[in-house]
C-alpha cells in the first residue's frame, strides 16, 4: 500500500499495531460534550457531571455502548478507563445507575435527529459527528471536559480469509491517495491522520479548532 507513506508518522506504531504490521488508520476522533446553547447555562459546563445534572433532567441522552457510556462515569469519578479493578468498575455501574432516572434516551445515531430538532439538550457525542449536528443546528455548542477524554482511531485492515486481498489492498491505497482523502475528510468531518490533508487548501476543516 504505497500511499500508507501519506499517514503522519504520528499514528505509526500504535499500540494495538505496534510495527505496522495489520492496520491504516482512517481517521480520528475524540469524545466530548454537546449542548444546546439556548438552554443549558455555559457555567454548568466543562466537566462530565453535567450529564448528571437534575436541572436539566429528561432533556439528556447517553451513550447506548458500554465502552463510551462507562468512559463517561469513569471520566467523571476520576477512575482509569483501562482500569482492571472490578471494585472501580462497579463504582462506575453505580454513578451510572444514578444517572438513569434523569436520562432522555440512550442512542447511537439517533442522537442526531434528537439533539438536531431539541428532543435533548446535552448528549455526550463523537467531535465530527458535532460539526454535522452543527450544520443543522447552529444552537449547537461543544466541550471537552476538563476530567479527560478518550481518543480513538478507526483504521482500515483486510481480514485474514479475504478472498480479494490485492482488490482491498488497491481500495485501502486508493483512499490513501491525496484526492479522495481530502473529499473524504471533508464529508465525515472526522479528523484526519493523513499529513496531505492537513497541508491542503481544498480541506474545509484544515485547523479546526474541535477537531484539532
Amino acid at each position: 500500500i504505497p500511499n500508507y507513506s501519506n499517514i503522519d508518522d504520528t499514528f505509526h506504531g500504535l499500540y494495538y499495531d505496534p510495527d505496522n504490521q495489520y492496520t491504516v488508520p482512517y481517521t480520528y476522533g475524540i469524545v466530548g460534550i454537546i449542548y444546546d446553547a439556548n438552554v443549558v447555562d455555559k457555567a454548568d459546563t466543562g466537566r462530565w457531571d453535567l450529564l448528571w445534572n437534575e436541572k436539566y433532567s429528561n432533556k439528556i441522552v447517553q451513550f447506548n455502548n458500554s465502552r463510551d457510556a462507562f468512559g463517561t462515569a469513569m471520566f467523571k469519578l476520576g477512575i482509569d478507563v483501562n482500569t482492571t479493578d472490578k471494585a472501580l468498575w462497579d463504582k462506575a455501574h453505580d454513578e451510572m445507575i444514578k444517572q438513569r432516572p434523569l436520562v432522555y434516551s440512550f442512542v447511537m445515531d439517533e442522537i442526531f435527529n434528537i439533539m438536531q430538532s431539541g428532543e435533548a439538550s446535552i448528549g455526550a457525542y463523537y467531535a465530527g459527528d458535532y460539526l454535522t449536528m452543527a450544520d443543522v443546528n447552529s444552537d449547537l455548542a461543544f466541550v471537552y471536559p476538563k476530567e479527560g477524554v478518550n481518543f480513538f482511531v478507526d483504521a482500515m485492515c483486510v481480514l485474514k480469509n479475504s478472498k480479494n486481498k490485492e482488490a482491498a489492498e488497491l481500495y485501502m491505497n486508493f483512499m490513501c491517495s491525496e484526492e479522495i482523502a481530502v473529499a473524504n475528510a471533508n464529508y465525515i468531518c472526522y479528523a484526519s491522520p493523513h499529513s496531505l490533508v492537513l497541508e491542503s487548501d481544498d480541506y474545509d476543516l484544515k485547523g479546526n479548532e474541535i477537531l484539532y
